[in-house]
């Protein structure tokens, strides 16, 4: 009873903890706001102005929140959890019913993909602005995204991290506490300073993605896991694209540019009142030896409890499914997999917005070079039902070859627009629009579904570190002017694509309806080539 109410009262404070950082952060950030306000008669701009004492004490009470925030979130007593594990094992929930409880995961995390990705994705709104405000040549504000995306890059790779330490869910806590805390790049009255915090929002929205895979991948059913994933990952990304815009639309005119980064306030606030719905992974729960905890979540979404496990032979697997890679191939398919995600990043961030003003340099009207990337926008909703579709029905690994090769089909087209001029380009652009878009609603679900639990996070949030990686580079060339013609970029970036091709075709394995207690046993078994 001792040990039952301590632990009880740990979790409280912990519990109170997480509040006092939130609420530090979120004052923190309110004492920005009357910098923001003084400059309504100017249409908001704030260029010049020096920053008072109270911003300077805003500043510090967000970095002491988030510090207060991440100490409550810290898992309590790790070692006696481990060493309670030894004691019991529990069915982890790969067999139970679609309920509500499972709907209502995947619409707080389509909710929460699309507060995250609507702020990297209002990055091309607020640069106009920013010309304007500061006075310098585009060149010198790209340095906003470029260090945003920079952010996202580190982001991915230390939240992926924390989610195999922390937790799924205190990991994606701790991304949207930090993302309140970044809206206070909407006050800064420098370029330097936007850049700055631009970078620390990159790095808290970064994570977000791949924790959420890793999470849905542990709790879904396997017989729903593989559309869930694709289905939540797209609508989340498409979602985020067209609030950011329709964010622009109403609000920039009045507000300026500055109010797209206000809004993290408000909306990273939605997003940790919504953390009261998400659970944290039963496998990772599980994993801690925190078995009364795991029960609960369990029951919750229908799983059925046994404190025996399952001989191995006794685990369910589709047919046709071979054994997980271990050792040197699975770091094969790991590498098969951030190719594929940097020859995406190269294309989306690079070849597909450099494509507009070089159709019209060749002679092609504005309208036709403008449609294009609309075009982008509306394939991209349809093209995630189908990618779901048939990721679900069809073949996960097959899949991801199929629409890479599309993509490598794209690029070849556009390669062939620049050498013989005066075709059509949308078929070639169609293809490639077609093809980026079901890599990046493929390719990190099945990176969820294809590692490990123990190192799910870190592997994801690796593949997802790469796809913004390749953005990096393309934003790179930009700045420093050194873009090539669409010709020689699309052959250039035919290399990653046919490799990643070839390296997800050998090491690929099917994981559609598979049991991922196998997956996790994986380093014990002897590899089936």
């Amino acid at each position: 009873m001792g040990v039952q109410a301590s632990s009880t009262f740990i979790d409280r404070r912990g519990v109170w903890l997480f509040v006092l950082g939130c609420a530090a952060v979120t004052a923190g950030v309110l004492m920005h706001i009357p910098m923001f306000l003084m400059g309504r008669h100017m249409h908001f701009m704030l260029v010049g102005m020096p920053m008072g004492w109270d911003m300077v004490g805003g500043m510090a009470l967000i970095i002491a929140g988030c510090l207060v925030a991440a100490w409550g979130l810290l898992p309590r007593d790790v070692s006696a959890q481990l060493a309670a594990r030894e004691n019991f094992e529990i069915a982890a929930p790969e067999d139970a019913h679609l309920g509500p409880a499972h709907w209502t995961l995947m619409f707080v995390l389509v909710v929460a993909l699309v507060i995250d990705i609507m702020k990297p994705a209002a990055l091309g709104f607020t640069v106009p602005g920013m010309i304007v405000e500061y006075g310098v040549p585009k060149a010198t504000v790209s340095l906003v995204p470029f260090f945003a995306l920079l952010g996202t890059v580190t982001g991915s790779v230390v939240w992926g991290v924390l989610a195999d330490i922390y937790g799924r869910k205190a990991t994606i806590l701790l991304s949207a506490v930090m993302f309140v805390g970044t809206s206070i790049c909407g006050a800064m009255p420098s370029l330097a300073w936007n850049i700055g915090m631009c970078f620390m929002m990159g790095a808290a929205a970064g994570g977000m993605l791949p924790v959420t895979y890793a999470l849905l991948a542990e709790m879904m059913p396997s017989r729903h896991r593989g559309w869930s994933l694709v289905l939540v990952g797209g609508l989340g990304a498409v979602g985020g694209y067209f609030a950011a815009s329709g964010a622009s639309a109403l609000l920039q005119p009045i507000f300026g540019w500055r109010i797209l980064w206000l809004l993290n306030l408000p909306t990273g606030l939605l997003l940790v009142m919504l953390g009261v719905l998400i659970p944290e992974s039963a496998k990772f729960l599980l994993a801690r030896g925190r078995r009364a905890e795991a029960a609960a979540v369990m029951a919750r979404f229908g799983a059925t409890v046994r404190t025996v496990a399952p001989p191995r032979s006794a685990l369910p697997q589709a047919a046709g499914v071979h054994a997980p890679l271990t050792g040197a191939k699975l770091i094969g398919k790991l590498v098969a997999l951030s190719t594929a995600a940097i020859a995406w990043g190269l294309i989306n961030f690079g070849l597909l917005l450099w494509l507009p003003a070089d159709l019209v340099s060749k002679g092609y009207s504005v309208a036709v070079s403008s449609k294009l990337l609309a075009a982008s926008a509306l394939i991209a909703f349809p093209t995630v039902f189908l990618c779901a579709f048939i990721y679900s029905r069809w073949s996960t690994k097959w899949s991801l070859v199929t629409v890479i090769g599309i993509t490598f089909l794209g690029l070849v087209g556009v390669m062939w627009l620049e050498l013989v001029g005066g075709m059509s380009p949308v078929l070639p652009v169609a293809l490639l629009i077609v093809g980026s878009n079901g890599i990046i609603a493929i390719v990190l679900p099945y990176t969820a579904e294809s590692f490990p639990m123990r190192v799910r996070g870190r592997a994801t949030g690796w593949v997802a570190a790469c796809t913004k990686a390749g953005g990096v580079l393309a934003q790179l060339l930009s700045i420093t002017a050194l873009v090539p013609a669409m010709g020689w970029a699309a052959a250039a970036i035919m290399v990653p694509t046919l490799t990643a091709l070839g390296l997800v075709a050998w090491f690929g394995r099917e994981t559609r309806g598979a049991d991922l207690r196998r997956l996790d046993e994986a380093l014990d078994e002897p590899l089936i080539a």
